[in-house]
C-alpha cells in the first residue's frame, strides 16, 4: 500500500513540475535561474508549488505586469524555494552516484549519501545563488558575486540538509526494519518528505539571513 501511495505522490510531483514548466516556457521569468527553481520545487512540493507559483512566480514573468504586493514572509518563502531547489538537485543526483559506485563510509551507505549529497547540494545551491546575484550587479564582478553567494546561502544550505538528513536517518534506522532501496517508489517518496522537512528547517535560517541583511529576498 505504501508503494502505491509513493508512486501517486511521485507522479503528482512530476505532473506539478511539468505544469509549472509549461507556463514558464510561455512566460519566462525575469531572473533566468527561476525558470529552473519553480519546476524543481514542483517535484517535491507538488500542487502546493503550483499554487505558490501562481501566487508569486507569475509576478516575476518577463511579459506580465502584475503588482507585487506580497508580504515579507512570502518573499522569504521564495528565497527559501530558490535555495532549496539547488539542494534538491544535488541530493537527487547524489543518490545514483552512491548506488552506481557502491560507496560506503565506515561501512555505512547512509554516511556515503550524506557526504556525496551534501557536496553536490552545496555546489548546486551556491551556483543557483550566484546566478541570482551576478545578473543584478551594476558592475559585473564574478569573484565578488561568488563570495556573496557563499555568504548568503551557506547557512540556509546547511539548515536544509539538517532537516533532510535527519529524516533520512529516521528512515534508515527507525521507520523501516529494512531501509527502502533507491529502485523503489517508497525511497523517493521518503526523499520528497525529507526535502519538505529540509525546506522547513531552511526557512528560519533564510529569515535570519534576510533580517541581518546578509541575504536579499527574491
Amino acid at each position: 500500500m505504501l508503494e502505491v501511495i509513493a508512486w501517486i505522490s511521485i507522479t503528482t510531483g512530476v505532473f506539478s513540475a511539468i505544469w509549472i514548466l509549461s507556463d514558464i516556457v510561455r512566460h519566462p521569468q525575469m531572473m533566468d535561474i527561476m525558470n529552473i527553481v519553480w519546476p524543481v520545487n514542483g517535484l517535491f512540493f507538488g500542487p502546493f508549488a503550483i499554487w505558490f507559483y501562481y501566487k508569486g512566480g507569475i509576478l516575476k514573468s518577463k511579459d506580465r505586469d502584475i503588482d507585487d504586493n506580497r508580504g515579507e514572509g512570502a518573499r522569504v518563502f521564495m528565497s527559501t524555494s530558490h535555495c532549496s531547489s539547488g539542494c534538491v538537485l544535488g541530493d537527487a543526483f547524489g543518490v545514483p552516484i552512491v548506488v552506481w559506485t557502491g560507496l560506503t563510509i565506515a561501512g555505512s551507505v547512509l554516511f556515503a549519501h550524506y557526504l556525496v549529497e551534501f557536496i553536490l547540494a552545496y555546489l548546486f545551491g551556491i551556483a543557483f545563488q550566484y546566478f541570482a546575484i551576478y545578473p543584478m550587479q551594476e558592475k559585473k564582478d564574478k569573484t565578488r558575486a561568488l563570495k556573496e553567494a557563499i555568504k548568503a546561502d551557506s547557512l540556509s544550505l546547511i539548515a536544509f540538509e539538517v532537516g533532510m538528513f535527519g529524516f533520512m536517518a529516521l528512515v534508515h534506522y527507525v521507520l523501516f526494519t529494512e531501509p527502502p532501496k533507491p529502485s523503489t517508489g517508497t525511497y523517493w517518496f521518503m526523499m520528497q518528505i525529507a526535502m519538505i522537512l529540509g525546506f522547513l528547517t531552511s526557512y528560519p535560517a533564510n529569515w535570519w539571513l534576510v533580517k541581518k541583511d546578509i541575504k536579499k529576498t527574491m
